[in-house]
């Protein structure tokens, strides 16, 4: 199994995500747009886990609490590792400071049954494309950079958490399919 951990998004949010992507494709035929379906914040990849390891990581994720929701607005695009030589097109996520401490309790929950830690620091993201090198045009780059600085700051939503999940990755050859596994609410009194 490959899993990770995420908060998932309402169908209002999603349905921005799918009008921007259909309007970006149009332009960028090279770049490998993500399914708006499986959009969500990554709070910790778990990677490729023998099933018989499941129910501990349930058992190590159910113990996560905190006193209030997560608190998140999606807005603007960038890229990785930038936008001249761009990798991965991103929506940045403006977020209560819970949810950089929700990563960090999943991350360390996770610990001791051998999922290594973050090298990198938490940066909450929606990747909305991947771009391979030498598959896309200059043009493109060109015609990615100016949507990007015509969106500016948009606010393509924003939402109010209280549980994470655990996802399944299902890699098939059009792409990742997103299987939920369980629900972990994380807010005291929520369900």
């Amino acid at each position: 199994m490959r899993l990770f951990v995420a908060l998932d998004l309402p169908e209002e949010v999603r349905q921005s995500f799918r009008d921007l992507i259909a309007a970006l494709k149009r332009d960028c035929p090279g770049v490998r747009w993500v399914r708006p379906e499986g959009i969500h914040v990554t709070l910790k990849f778990i990677g490729i886990t023998d099933d018989k390891n499941l129910e501990a990581i349930c058992t190590a994720l159910s113990f996560i609490a905190s006193d209030a929701p997560v608190e998140m607005r999606f807005q603007g695009l960038g890229f990785f590792p930038n936008e001249r030589q761009p990798r991965v097109v991103w929506c940045g996520v403006e977020a209560s400071a819970n949810l950089a401490t929700l990563a960090t309790a999943v991350g360390r929950s996770l610990e001791p049954g051998g999922v290594p830690p973050e090298s990198r620091p938490f940066v909450p993201h929606l990747t909305l494309a991947r771009v391979e090198p030498g598959k896309i045009s200059t043009a493109e780059v060109q015609k990615l950079s100016q949507a990007a600085r015509a969106i500016g700051v948009k606010v393509f939503g924003s939402i109010r958490e209280t549980k994470f999940y655990l996802f399944e990755s299902i890699l098939e050859p059009g792409g990742a399919q997103y299987r939920r596994l369980r629900e972990f609410p994380f807010v005291k009194g929520s369900a």
